[in-house]
């Protein structure tokens, strides 16, 4: 079982889109953008989820072993992979769901709320690996890292659920 599999209770055939929605036509446009829907972008976006999570508990066993200069290299590991995440996100996913579901006031909607909350959550992280970025030159910033790293922990491996679960379903070609 991957660790996606762990963290989440699915088995990775569950985790798998199906056949069906991996042949679904690739190059169908969302409507009035250049933006083509992508059979490959969910199973990549969950596969970035993965090593993202990978990467987190590389920071947790660092500050576990009291090493901050590790902390410190593997948080800005972090943020590149998320900024990078995040950017693929916006770009390749939220645009095309915009226009792809907006004759479905419903889906649209929640699309719009995952949105609105992802980019309050991504505030958020970027303001915790600021604060800590200097860790190994200030360590008095360890007293209050390993509560924080917890709460983040627990924000981002509850919206990627969530994510995966709810709003990445919608994903599907535009007609």
């Amino acid at each position: 079982m991957s660790l996606f599999g762990f963290l989440f209770g699915k088995k990775e055939e569950e985790a798998r889109p199906s056949q069906q929605q991996s042949a679904a036509r690739p190059g169908a446009m969302a409507p009035g953008t250049h933006i083509a829907y992508s059979p490959e972008l969910v199973d990549e976006l969950k596969q970035e989820h993965q090593q993202l999570i990978a990467v987190f508990q590389g920071i947790a066993e660092a500050f576990g072993e009291g090493d901050l200069a590790e902390t410190c290299r593997r948080l800005e590991t972090f943020r590149g992979g998320i900024l990078a995440h995040l950017l693929k996100e916006n770009v390749r996913f939220y645009i095309y769901l915009e226009h792809a579901l907006a004759g479905d006031p419903t889906s649209h909607a929640l699309m719009h709320q995952f949105r609105h909350e992802m980019d309050g959550i991504g505030k958020a992280v970027v303001a915790f690996l600021t604060k800590y970025s200097e860790m190994a030159t200030k360590p008095e910033l360890a007293a209050s890292f390993g509560a924080d790293l917890n709460a983040v922990g627990g924000v981002l491996v509850q919206r990627i659920q969530n994510e995966e679960s709810n709003l990445y379903p919608l994903y599907l070609p535009a007609y």
